[in-house]
């Protein structure tokens, strides 16, 4: 299966959620967001949402701001 993430090919072996997909591309950190087809995903989703091939996925740091 292939999808994006942050503009690079990744293919992977088998299909993976969300929570999972970080936790093979070592992001699970503290602020970390992700959209997937410009869509945000709420992180209390994130062990739910299966990817699908050809998925566009971002991954950003949430930054607050004032």
């Amino acid at each position: 299966m292939k999808v994006i993430v942050n503009d690079e090919a990744l293919m992977l072996d088998e299909a993976l959620t969300l929570d999972r997909l970080l936790d093979k591309l070592a992001c699970q950190q503290a602020g970390t967001a992700l959209a997937v087809n410009q869509q945000i995903v709420p992180r209390d989703r994130w062990t739910q949402h299966a990817l699908q091939d050809g998925d566009e996925i971002v991954i950003f740091q949430a930054i607050a701001g004032g």
